[in-house]
């Protein structure tokens, strides 16, 4: 934990971040201000940046013995309609009081002068996030299966959620969500690339020619990956949270079933940038044909169109992935100096994967 300012990410003060040339992610007295009001321990601040934010920056803060996490925004300008912390918060109060596991959101702050950007405070959960280390207690090869089992679980319970009623409703309407997702995208490659990738492009048209029926209405993560996945520390494999919702709405379910898929490392299967958990390769782990048949088996859908979803989450990760790579480039992402850089050869091996789960169909017509 850090109690000392770096004076570029984190400053005391906003007179200390004039000279910056980008704005900071924390500003300790705005911060401790907020947690005064909201009654949050008393003294000074101790804080740890935490997780693989890639887009959302989320840290944990110490204050005279409680601990709250932080979840804001990246460095303005921000895209239209993205980060929106405050629906964020909104989304999981609401699907906490359906039994799905969401942490606790302690307090949420709509004013954009304390931070930049709105952000909120959850609680801290006891829990592991599985990445690129098995934990100890849940490395045996049943617990790795059980590990695998549980996450295409609670998919499972987060689908099952009735979205016909009462204020889940109104987080968004399911009718042309598949449609609404195509265009969203292409939009959103448009505003956010320097460069020339045609496979974006023709993709996005085979997509569209070959758009299926959806079989069912859900609330849909957006993101769902192992890496939003917060695991008891011990055995049993067991969920504790379900983390990142800012891209949950109601739509297909097949959608967060074909990133999961798409996303998730195998052995043997290339890697691409959105592979950030590459322990399942180990083997125990579920492959990707045993996650999708074990969701088929406990929600009756047809998986037949499943590639098409595959291609999708791909192409989708590619553009937003790109939109990593341009505000890098721009110098807007200062600490980067991994993920964005990848992503030069990252977005297109994106788009080359996911033109292979499209097939020989996808290829540009001529």
């Amino acid at each position: 934990m850090h109690t000392v300012p770096d004076g570029i990410e984190v400053v005391a003060s906003w007179d200390r971040a004039r000279h910056l040339e980008s704005p900071p992610l924390l500003v300790v007295d705005a911060v401790t201000a907020f947690l005064d009001a909201q009654g949050l321990g008393r003294g000074p601040l101790a804080w740890q940046r935490i997780g693989d934010g890639h887009s959302n920056v989320t840290y944990l803060i110490a204050r005279g013995g409680e601990s709250v996490v932080l979840r804001r925004g990246p460095r303005p300008p921000l895209p239209k309609s993205t980060h929106d912390m405050v629906r964020e918060a909104r989304v999981q109060k609401l699907l906490g009081g359906h039994g799905v596991p969401v942490p606790e959101i302690v307090a949420v702050c709509e004013d954009e002068s304390l931070l930049g950007v709105p952000f909120y405070l959850m609680g801290r959960l006891d829990g592991t996030v599985v990445t690129d280390t098995i934990p100890a207690r849940l490395s045996s090869v049943e617990q790795r299966r059980a590990t695998s089992e549980a996450a295409v679980d609670a998919l499972v319970s987060l689908h099952r959620i009735d979205v016909t009623r009462g204020e889940l409703a109104l987080l968004g309407s399911p009718d042309g969500y598949l449609r609404r997702q195509i265009e969203r995208f292409r939009g959103l490659w448009e505003v956010n690339t320097t460069r020339s990738l045609p496979a974006v492009e023709w993709i996005a048209e085979w997509l569209a020619r070959n758009l299926p029926t959806s079989q069912a209405a859900s609330v849909v993560h957006g993101d769902y990956r192992m890496g939003n996945l917060m695991f008891a520390p011990q055995a049993p494999a067991r969920i504790l949270a379900i983390l990142d919702w800012e891209m949950a709405t109601l739509g297909d379910p097949l959608a967060d079933l074909g990133y999961f898929t798409a996303t998730y490392s195998e052995a043997s299967v290339m890697s691409t940038p959105l592979e950030l958990t590459p322990v399942t390769r180990a083997p125990g782990y579920l492959t990707r044909h045993q996650l999708a048949e074990r969701y088929r088996s406990r929600t009756g859908l047809d998986l037949t169109p499943l590639p098409w979803y595959q291609t999708l989450a791909l192409w989708k990760a590619a553009i937003f992935c790109e939109a990593i790579y341009t505000r890098w480039r721009r110098g807007e992402r200062p600490d980067d100096t991994a993920f964005g850089p990848s992503l030069e050869a990252g977005v297109p091996r994106l788009l080359d994967v996911a033109a292979q789960y499209a097939g020989p169909t996808a290829a540009p017509r001529r």
